[in-house]
Formats: structure tokens, C-alpha cells, sequence
């Protein structure tokens, strides 16, 4: 078993700080990828991507135990503009577009009238079933089906490539043709992006110029994989993220929910820079 030592700092050294400090306006939203039972072999817990049925049950039945709605993006960035903490709520989002979402993560969804995010790499989802990752991922019919039952669907470019690595035309691209696909398959204005990988924060003109390209393309909101509760001074085209998986036990995921693993985006953060500055 990995040695959690993010998990022990977050509940035995932040968590209990947490509770005596005074709170800000933030909103935790949930980072999910598959629900299944596959094993993730060499992996550790930090990194990993895949949460059980069975844990996602049980994170499903904690927010609704714990009277906590869920909100779209948009509703989200409406409550964090305002400063609107008097309720307790999360976004939960699902990157990847994997089938197994219809088949695990939705009917837990259902059960407590839940909404969800899901974000398509487009050159991955078909009439047919495609892979990703070695993994099924979803049809249009299965999304046309899904967004009749109070699921949204954002745009997770179409090749889901490192961005910053490419050329601007690549780029635009990417964020320009997936957004049109989804909204010509389902016959809505898509308006929520998700930036797939590690989010490079420190290329300040390359993020601006993304934001810029963004706007232009009709998204008014977006999520990264910056780790953390999303917070009311931040950029909207950029909210940070909660990572989850199926080690996330219940004290974890609690933890989590509180803002108690926002201290990592800091680590996160230097861990770049230390990485950067080596190569």
C-alpha cells in the first residue's frame, strides 16, 4: 500500500487548521475520469485516474448525506462572482468521455438527482465505440441520451494533446473543431472547456493568449487540473480541480470538499518550477 503522505498532511496537519480559520468563497469540484473496477497496476495513488462503482457510491451517497447540491459550471461561477457561500455545493466533472460513466458513475448520479459534467475528446467519441486509453468511450447516441437526463457535456479539445506544445493554428484547432462537433451533434451551444494535462500556469503569455482564443470561440467558462477548491479570484476559463480517485476514502473526500487539499497546488506549483528549472 503507497504511503500517503498527502493524505496524512490533509488530515492530521491542514484539516484541522482548516476548521478554526475563517472561510472563503470557494466551491470544490470534483475530478473524476473512469468509474470501474479495472485496476491501475504500478500506479500510485497520487496519479491515479480510475475510482471503483463501489467508491463512487459511497461519495455519491456523502454529498447527498451531507445536503450538498450539485451546480453546473455555469452556476458555479455565478455563485462564486456574487460571493454566494450560504449553501453547500460541488460541480461534479468527468474528463475523458469514457463509456464506463453511463454504466457506473450515471445511475448513482440519478439516484440522488445529481448533474454532471462530462468532457469530450471528440476524435474519440463516434456513432460506434471508440478507445481512448485503451478504454471504450461513449457514442453520440449514449450523449444525446445522457443530456435528456440533466447531464452537460464541455469540450476536452479533440485529440487531447498537450496544448502548449503545439502551433497556435494546432491549438485552435483543437479547442475551435471540438466545440463545434459537440454543439453540431446535440444541437446546443457548448460553453465549458477543460485543458487536459498538467496546466502550464507559469507560460503566463501562452494562457492569456488561450483565454483570449476562448472568448472568441463562445466559451464563457473552463476548468484545468490545477488542484484545489475553485475560489472566487480566479480566472473562470481556468478553475482549479479536485483530483479523485479510489483511494479517496470518506475522511479524504470530506477533507477535500472542506478545501483542506488546497495546500498541494502550492507543492504542485513548485514541483513545476523545480522541474522546469532542471531541464
Amino acid at each position: 500500500m503507497d504511503l500517503r503522505l498527502d493524505r496524512i498532511a490533509t488530515l492530521y496537519l491542514v484539516n484541522p487548521v482548516q476548521r478554526r480559520a475563517v472561510t472563503r468563497v470557494s466551491i470544490p469540484i470534483l475530478m473524476y475520469h473512469s468509474v470501474s473496477n479495472e485496476a491501475e497496476e504500478g500506479v500510485g495513488a497520487y496519479f491515479r485516474t480510475i475510482t471503483s462503482p463501489s467508491v463512487f457510491a459511497q461519495h455519491m451517497r456523502y454529498l447527498h448525506d451531507h445536503e450538498y447540491s450539485t451546480l453546473s459550471l455555469a452556476e458555479a461561477v455565478s455563485r462564486l462572482q456574487n460571493g454566494d457561500s450560504t449553501e453547500k455545493c460541488a460541480v461534479i466533472t468527468f474528463d475523458d468521455g469514457y463509456a464506463d460513466f453511463a454504466r457506473h458513475a450515471f445511475p448513482e448520479l440519478n439516484r440522488y438527482g445529481f448533474t454532471a459534467t462530462v468532457f469530450l475528446p471528440t476524435a474519440f467519441i463516434g456513432s460506434s465505440s471508440c478507445q481512448f486509453k485503451g478504454r471504450d468511450c461513449l457514442t453520440w447516441s449514449q450523449i444525446r441520451h445522457l443530456k435528456r437526463s440533466n447531464i452537460s457535456f464541455g469540450s476536452h479539445t479533440v485529440t487531447h494533446p498537450q496544448l502548449s506544445a503545439l502551433t497556435t493554428a494546432g491549438v485552435t484547432r483543437e479547442i475551435v473543431d471540438s466545440k463545434q462537433t459537440i454543439e453540431d451533434e446535440l444541437g446546443e451551444p457548448v460553453d465549458s472547456f477543460a485543458y487536459p494535462y498538467a496546466f502550464p500556469e507559469r507560460n503566463i503569455s501562452f494562457v492569456q493568449w488561450l483565454r483570449d482564443v476562448m472568448i472568441d470561440c463562445g466559451y464563457r467558462q473552463g476548468v484545468c487540473t490545477r488542484i484545489g477548491t475553485a475560489r472566487r479570484d480566479e480566472d473562470q476559463y481556468f478553475l482549479r480541480r479536485l483530483p479523485i480517485n479510489t483511494l479517496d476514502d470518506i475522511p479524504l473526500f470530506s477533507a477535500k470538499l472542506q478545501g483542506a487539499y488546497d495546500w498541494l497546488c502550492t507543492f504542485q506549483s513548485m514541483s513545476k518550477l523545480i522541474r522546469a528549472k532542471i531541464s
